[in-house]
């Protein structure tokens, strides 16, 4: 193993100690401002709190132009469904398995805690004189995962460069050169409750319906491989179960799934008032739809799970983020029938996936939805749309289908302001020097590409004029899942191109 590779790897350790879920990542901005203390270079942070180091250039560089080294802070807290992982709270565990590093049943925070590796061990390598560059900017943004609020929060002058390497891809090899915009929908259906004494209604029990198994993943990076919504599954299952049994004989209480915006949702679940008589009848229906649903998913979604359980009348359960709060299923009332067809009806019509590919880019994903989460509140439920495209008139179009699909079930939208989609220029000077250098290196071309995921690029671009980006990185797999891992190997091929990168600025 190269020797910075192992360095990397023990920086990107102490940064799995420190909790950084999206929009709390105090405690990593205050350890990386401590950090730059420690090692004399000038830090600082601004009102969204993201931070800068400036790291001077080493000797013979000081004419050349300033380099920002860019990553976010933040990273996608998913677990497997056995982890009693915190994630406010317990260090990232991590597993060494042959080339690759893993999390202990938990996303390992790769995306993008390796930057901040790669950046902090590239600054000192400098200050060592083991390495040459230009000055440096080491730029590490907040929430990026949750709307690029980091980014988007940058004020004019806070960095200097005018050429940006982002360290936020996850294909070695490759370098990205634009990246689709993005906007957020809120959508809330108001609840109508009903009171509900389940003896008194003829022997009905409380049950846990539930999708599990999922493979989930990255909205922007595998919405294209059409991975299974355990929303959507688990909306389909209780439409089908009520046609089964009858409605009256099933009466909805909860309905939870998903994580975050831009993880496909890797589980989900409901809880039901079922008269006991009729379990059987359930139990064969979850059954048979559990082959349908491996049958359609069995190159995707192989560890499909299908659960139906009696729980106690007063059931404390977790909630979905995997957060440490709880809540109470109200076991004394149940949605009424009018609720259980508006939101049944919403969460089988909202869209979810690809919408168009790039008419112009050979396979790559122009449009898409990710129907991301839902929650039952005491008034509402609340559903969380992601929508991505690289055509803004099309965004505004995918959107304007959420919308309306929100407002036929009696549910109110809300848009966020979202994000610019990135324009590739593939005759900019930054990235022929990319190609030549990496060519150079490894005596291979490197692949470019544009992406349909979103990147802080976008965000910076529309904000700095005149500023020359591109995005590379090692490779990450199943990115925003438990099933996250690194490979080890190619952490040193970016070292390697990154250090004759900055060399060749002299």
């Amino acid at each position: 193993m190269h020797p910075k590779t192992r360095q990397i790897l023990k920086t990107f350790e102490e940064i799995n100690k420190i909790p950084r879920r999206s929009k709390h990542e105090e405690k990593l901005a205050m350890w990386l401002l401590e950090w730059a203390g420690n090692h004399n270079f000038e830090a600082k942070t601004d009102a969204t709190n993201n931070v800068l180091i400036k790291v001077p250039s080493t000797p013979g560089y000081e004419n050349s132009p300033g380099i920002v080294l860019q990553g976010h802070m933040d990273m996608v807290c998913e677990k497997c469904k056995e982890s009693e992982h915190d994630f406010s709270k317990d260090p990232i565990r991590c597993v060494y398995e042959g080339d690759w590093l893993r999390g202990e049943g938990t996303s390992i925070g790769a995306d993008n805690g390796i930057a901040l590796a790669i950046g902090l061990v590239l600054a000192e390598a400098g200050r060592k004189g083991e390495i040459e560059h230009p000055p440096l900017e080491l730029l590490f943004t907040v929430d990026e995962e949750t709307g690029l609020t980091g980014a988007s929060g940058l004020e004019e002058g806070f960095f200097e460069g005018r050429i940006l390497l982002n360290l936020d891809s996850e294909d070695e090899g490759m370098f990205i050169v634009g990246c689709a915009g993005g906007q957020n929908s809120r959508v809330a259906l108001p609840v109508e409750w009903e009171l509900f004494d389940y003896g008194k209604e003829g022997g009905f029990g409380l049950f846990r319906l539930s999708v599990e198994g999922l493979e989930g993943g990255h909205s922007g990076v595998e919405i294209h491989r059409q991975r299974a919504n355990g929303i959507q599954l688990l909306a389909r299952m209780l439409a089908g179960l009520r046609e089964k049994i009858s409605a009256e004989n099933l009466r909805l209480v909860f309905f939870s799934g998903g994580s975050v915006h831009n993880a496909i949702p890797n589980r989900a679940e409901a809880f039901i008032a079922l008269l006991r008589s009729k379990e059987g009848l359930a139990e064969d229906f979850v059954s048979g739809f559990l082959q349908t649903l491996r049958d359609e998913y069995a190159e995707s979604d192989p560890e499909i799970a299908l659960n139906l359980k009696e729980v106690e009348n007063r059931v404390i359960f977790e909630t979905a983020e995997g957060k440490v709060a709880r809540k109470e299923v109200p076991s004394g009332k149940v949605f009424s029938a009018g609720t259980e067809e508006r939101l049944l009806g919403l969460l089988l019509g909202l869209p979810h996936g690809v919408h168009r590919l790039s008419d112009t880019i050979p396979g790559l994903v122009e449009t898409s939805n990710n129907l991301a989460t839902v929650r039952t509140e005491e008034n509402e439920v609340r559903i969380l749309s992601s929508q991505r495209s690289s055509v803004m008139s099309r965004l505004a179009e995918v959107t304007g289908k959420v919308e309306t699909v929100a407002k036929l079930a009696g549910a109110q939208a809300e848009h966020e302001c979202g994000y610019p989609a990135w324009e590739p220029d593939l005759q900019a000077g930054l990235l022929m020097k990319c190609r030549q250098v990496y060519a150079g290196t490894f005596g291979k071309e490197p692949e470019i590409r544009v992406v349909h995921a979103g990147l802080e690029c976008g965000v910076i671009g529309s904000k700095c004029e005149c500023i020359e980006m591109i995005s590379f990185g090692p490779t990450i797999k199943d990115p925003h899942s438990p099933a996250e891992r690194i490979y080890i190997p190619s952490i040193e091929k970016v070292w390697v191109f990154l250090e004759n990168l900055l060399k060749s600025y002299r």
